[in-house]
C-alpha cells in the first residue's frame, strides 16, 4: 500500500507523530509533505482551474509533486494541529488549490477507491471543527472511506503527552490501521458520496461550465458510467 501524509505544519509535534504512527501501522510506502515548507502559495482566485484547466493555475508546477503523490496513494492522511479551532492556514491554502477537483467540477475517478484519514490535535478543544475542514475536501474529492482522529492532548509537544493518553492513541491507531488494511483494494464509496455524485451527474447533464461538462461527458458520467465501477 502507498500512503501520503500532508502535514499542515513544518514542526514535528503531536499531530505529526500520530500521523507517522498510523502510516507505519498501515505498512507499505509512505511519502510526506510539510506545509508551508513544500507548498507555500495562496490561491489567487484567478478561476483558470475552473474555467479552463488546472494546468493553467499559476502554482500548478509547484503543486504537481504533491498532486502526483496523492493520485498514486491508496491512503491520504491530512494532519493538522488546531489553530483557533480550525486547520492551519497552510493546510487551508493548500486545499484551496483543489477546488477544481470537487465533485461539482472535475473529480478524479481514482479518488473513489481511496481511503482518507484526518488527524488533528489540540491542547484543549477544536479537533472536531479542524477535522471537518480537512474531511470536507476529502469527501468532495470523492474519497470512498474517511476516518477522523482528534485528540485533546493537554500538551504543547509530543514529549509532554501523558503515557495514558499515548496508550489511548496507540489503541485507536491500531484499530484504524486494521480497518484500512482490511478495506484495501475493495473500498467503495457509501450512500452519501454516491448520492452527491448523482446530484452532480444531473447538474452536469446541462451544466453551465463547458470545461466541466466536457470532462463529465468524456468519462461517461452523464450517462450510466460511475467512477467506482470497473
Amino acid at each position: 500500500m502507498k500512503t501520503v501524509i500532508i502535514h499542515g505544519q513544518n514542526h514535528k509535534g503531536s499531530t505529526c507523530n500520530i500521523a507517522r504512527q498510523l502510516a507505519q501501522k498501515i505498512g507499505g510506502e509512505t511519502t510526506e509533505f510539510f506545509l508551508p515548507r513544500d507548498f507555500d502559495s495562496f490561491c489567487v482566485g484567478c478561476t483558470r482551474c475552473f474555467n479552463s484547466s488546472e494546468t493553467k493555475c499559476p502554482h500548478y508546477e509547484k503543486l504537481s509533486p504533491i498532486t502526483e503523490a496523492i493520485d498514486s496513494a491508496d491512503v491520504i492522511i491530512l494532519a493538522s494541529p488546531v489553530y483557533v479551532f480550525h486547520a492551519t492556514g497552510a493546510m487551508k491554502a493548500f486545499l484551496d488549490h483543489y477546488g477544481w477537483r470537487w465533485m461539482v467540477h472535475r473529480p478524479d475517478e481514482r479518488m473513489f477507491r481511496k481511503q482518507g484519514v484526518c488527524i488533528s490535535t489540540a491542547a484543549g478543544a477544536g479537533t472536531k471543527s479542524t477535522n471537518k475542514d480537512m474531511a470536507d475536501s476529502l469527501f468532495y474529492w470523492g474519497v470512498a472511506k474517511i476516518f477522523k482522529l482528534g485528540y485533546a492532548v493537554a500538551a504543547v509537544d509530543w514529549d509532554s503527552v501523558t503515557e495514558k493518553k499515548k496508550n489511548t492513541i496507540e489503541k485507536q491507531t491500531d484499530s484504524v490501521a486494521r480497518r484500512i488494511v482490511k478495506n484495501s483494494g475493495k473500498v467503495k464509496p457509501g450512500l452519501k458520496t454516491r448520492g452527491m455524485f448523482f446530484i452532480m451527474h444531473l447538474i452536469q447533464k446541462n451544466g453551465w461550465n463547458p470545461a466541466d461538462v466536457e470532462y463529465w461527458k468524456s468519462k461517461g458520467w452523464t450517462g450510466k458510467a460511475r467512477p467506482w465501477k470497473e
